[in-house]
């Protein structure tokens, strides 16, 4: 039987609330999350290899969630993390989802689900017909010829170089003892209805032995009673608002280093294929929008020098020209119209802001 507290980590694992999963499991400890959920019996772990969320995949097994639990047809998380890689989501599926399952539990990728299937069999299928495939049209100098065999030792080797990079311990500092929304609610909730059911007592009584206005000096202790209560609630309120807004700011800082430390490492030397996942994007799965507010995050718009400096310094980094120039011949094949239209999208937006500022 699900209990009342699990079903609130499927819930914050389905809508992809990191910050709401980890203060729940940081509050409750000893909550399992090995449990089974709906009809395909999946459990937290499934749903997050799923909807590929890498963040809080990694969260559930530092809570020990169990990578050798199976569904109804017996697949295990590695199994669906590994059918998102037979999809062509390629090095980033590989690296966000494969990979941390298979340091966790090295024994899955040898674990058959009822069909007989191993995730080790579904890589080795992948690794057959893709070989079959290029071997009938492969020519001397083919920049995806040899995609294949470095797929999954570049991104292993990636992923232990830079594991721990996008932990959210790194930026996501939760205190122990610290209330979350949800228990935030339940207390409030419960505090309303004990004021509410002591009212209706009182009435009761009151009305038992015959019916009596109350006195002046009774309504004003009850209104007073009210403002207080009405005053401590809006008090809580703003400072969950107030850490929640402290929690952004800290994730959104994350989230510029990250990209500022990506664009080093990838724009600045290296000669490894580029896939669209190997992109320094600021926002990933973001639109050109949000991606564009991260790298302006923490730049004064008031400032006009300042903010104009640094539009220019990031119109310079994904101009479509010397974007070609730096990492044209290192793009893959499959990924590089995608590339260049995401790097033409985003060159646009910061042009559209540079000439707001001319007007």
């Amino acid at each position: 039987m699900v209990s009342r507290k699990q079903k609130r980590v499927w819930r914050f694992v389905e809508e992809g609330s990191l910050l709401e999963l980890k203060s729940y499991l940081r509050k409750h400890r000893q909550l399992d999350v090995n449990f089974s959920q709906g009809k395909r019996e999946r459990s937290p772990l499934h749903l997050a290899c799923s909807q590929g969320d890498d963040a809080v995949l990694r969260l559930l097994l530092e809570h020990g969630a169990d990578v050798l639990r199976r569904d109804r047809k017996g697949d295990t998380a590695l199994h669906i993390a590994v059918s998102r890689v037979l999809k062509r989501e390629g090095t980033g599926a590989y690296g966000d989802l494969v990979i941390p399952l298979k340091m966790n539990c090295p024994e899955a990728m040898e674990a058959p689900n009822k069909a007989g299937v191993t995730p080790e069999d579904m890589l080795n299928w992948m690794k057959h017909t893709e070989t079959k495939s290029k071997m009938s049209h492969r020519s001397e100098g083919n920049p995806e010829e040899e995609w294949l065999e470095k797929l999954f030792g570049e991104c292993e080797d990636e992923f232990c170089e830079t594991f721990g990079v996008y932990d959210a311990d790194d930026f996501l500092p939760v205190d122990d003892d610290e209330e979350d929304f949800g228990d935030w609610a339940d207390r409030i909730r419960k505090e309303y209805f004990d004021k509410k059911h002591a009212e209706a007592q009182r009435l009761a009584a009151s009305s038992s032995g015959g019916k009596r206005r109350k006195s002046k000096q009774e309504r004003a202790q009850e209104e007073q009673s009210n403002k207080e209560l009405h005053e401590r609630l809006q008090r809580e309120h703003e400072e969950y608002l107030a850490r929640g807004q402290r929690k952004e700011e800290e994730t959104r800082r994350a989230k510029k280093r990250r990209y500022e430390e990506g664009c080093a490492s990838t724009f600045h030397g290296g000669s490894m294929k580029l896939t669209y996942n190997d992109i320094p994007w600021p926002a990933p799965r973001g639109t050109v929008q949000e991606m564009v507010d991260v790298m302006l995050h923490g730049v004064d718009r008031k400032d006009l020098p300042v903010f104009r400096k640094t539009l220019l310094k990031q119109q310079t980094l994904w101009h479509p020209d010397k974007f070609a120039q730096r990492c044209g011949a290192r793009l893959d094949e499959k990924d590089k119209q995608r590339v260049l239209d995401t790097v033409t999208s985003l060159s646009q937006e910061l042009n559209r802001l540079v000439q707001s500022l001319r007007t």
